[in-house]
Formats: structure tokens, sequence, C-alpha cells
């Protein structure tokens, strides 16, 4: 699950390319401009299927997947202690799917990626 996607910079965006299942990418969740973590779970026809770490699903076209790049002390926005309101942060610490947050307001959180995402 690790596994990095490869990724090409073409015309200033990231174009995600040789997926194989089992990559981690992140993908545009029903096209709203929002990016979440998942893993490639089928691939066909110019479509890749995510697993989302949220643990929905969705076939997406592959203009709407991009290689995971997550790191620490880059921007996110999490779904606070999972109640519905999304904040700015930035990644504290990253182990698997478990991240540490350091919110802009000061707060601290260690959650899942699965409730964080970039846009």
């Amino acid at each position: 699950m690790l596994a990095l996607a490869a990724g090409l910079f073409s015309g200033g965006s990231v174009v995600a390319h040789a997926q194989t299942v089992g990559d981690w990418v992140l993908g545009n969740w029903q096209g709203a401009g929002y990016w979440y973590p998942g893993v490639v779970s089928k691939i066909g026809g110019g479509k890749i299927t995510i697993r989302y770490d949220d643990g929905d699903k969705e076939t997406v076209s592959i203009s709407d997947v991009r290689p995971y790049d997550w790191m620490i002390g880059m921007k996110v926005e999490c779904n606070y202690k999972n109640a519905g309101e999304w904040f700015p942060g930035k990644i504290a610490s990253l182990a698997g799917e478990k991240i540490g947050i350091a919110y802009d307001d000061g707060d601290k959180e260690t959650t899942r990626t699965g409730r964080c995402r970039t846009n």
C-alpha cells in the first residue's frame, strides 16, 4: 500500500501515470477539486477505481488521479475530531494512514489520512 504512484509534470499540473493496483494515490473525489488519499483497486479503459482511505470507493478518469505526495510540513485540511468541519493545518507526522496535524489555530491532533484532504 505504501507504493507511490509515478508522476509526471505536464503543462504545470501533475499527471499520474503507470499506476498499478495497490498504488497509493490522491483522487479528485466527485470532481469537486479536493484530493483525497486512497489505493488503486482496479484499472481499465482509461479509468481507475480508488478505495479511499475513509472507505469510500469511486471510479474516475486518469486525469482525476495524481501521485500521493503528502509529506511532513505540507498544508492539508482535516475533519477535526471527525466533527464534520474542515480546518487547515500542516502535516506534523506520517506513519502509513496515521497522520499528525498541527492546525493553524494551534490545536493538534493525531488522526487518519481518510479524514484529510488537499486542494
